[in-house]
């Protein structure tokens, strides 16, 4: 019987996701006229809390850094379910543009609002593309936006902390602007890869304090990878999470998504 009642919660859930994306994507289109910061604002104040309100999960920002709103700044974020989006929108206080997949801008609605707000896309299976991406956000950075990126570059099954990928990274050290890392727990729970099952559930967010590249090279890149993810792995573990390991920390070129299974029992609690 809780079998079927979660099923109709889910059906309804999925409508109201896909009618309120349409309708709130369509206000911000034409809000994306005017300014393209509107729309992102309105992510933030609208759009993000309502998904949460309706898919019954409590969102807490655990005190963290105290950041200038007015930034710009890379934010650095762990990635374990396909609300992380609407999640990191609410509670990180500045406006947002993404780096994201490509196949995303094909997407109806949801790819016209990504390309009027001048979101990243990354072909990660052209380097070449992908490469003139990530340099065109660097130039986004220096004229004040903010992006997030997940550079595990795609969402963890069991929630541990995955190898980074260096692309993030590179812009940042480009742009000399600081990196903040940013650590979710209990997305995975919420809504899991493989389907549309919404669960009521606890999500803990913490910000980390700002990391800065000024004066930073290329040659510094590695070191910088393993400084952020550290810092993401033990905000993650302050918020409840499994938190990764810091040994494995870079993934090598065509990596992406490869985890290990819990080396423990209570890690997989």
């Amino acid at each position: 019987m809780k079998a079927v009642a979660y099923f109709l919660m889910n059906v309804w859930q999925a409508f109201f996701l896909g009618a309120w994306t349409a309708i709130w994507i369509v206000v911000a289109l034409v809000m994306s006229i005017f300014s393209s910061e509107w729309p992102l604002a309105l992510g933030r104040w609208v759009w993000g809390p309502a998904l949460a309100y309706v898919g019954r999960y409590d969102m807490e920002l655990v005190p963290g850094a105290q950041l200038n709103p007015r930034g710009p700044y890379v934010f650095i974020m762990n990635h374990q379910s396909m609300i992380d989006i609407p999640v990191a929108y609410s509670v990180i206080p500045v406006n947002l543009r993404f780096v994201a997949k490509k196949i995303l801008k094909s997407v109806p609605f949801l790819g016209w609002y990504m390309w009027r707000t001048k979101m990243v896309f990354v072909d990660r299976k052209n380097r070449t593309q992908a490469l003139t991406s990530l340099r065109r956000a660097g130039r986004q950075i220096r004229d004040g936006a903010s992006i997030l990126a997940y550079p595990e570059g795609t969402r963890s099954i069991a929630g541990e902390i995955l190898p980074f990928k260096k692309g993030p990274f590179m812009v940042a050290i480009a742009s000399q602007v600081p990196i903040v890392p940013v650590a979710v727990d209990g997305t995975h729970r919420v809504l899991a890869r493989g389907g549309f099952k919404l669960r009521p559930g606890k999500v803990r967010i913490r910000i980390g304090e700002p990391i800065p590249t000024v004066g930073l090279k290329q040659r510094d890149l590695a070191e910088l990878v393993r400084r952020v993810r550290d810092a993401v792995i033990d905000l993650h573990v302050s918020i409840g999470g499994m938190g990764g390991d810091k040994e494995d920390a870079i993934a090598p070129p065509g990596r992406e998504g490869i985890e290990r299974a819990p080396r423990n029992a209570s890690q997989a609690a």
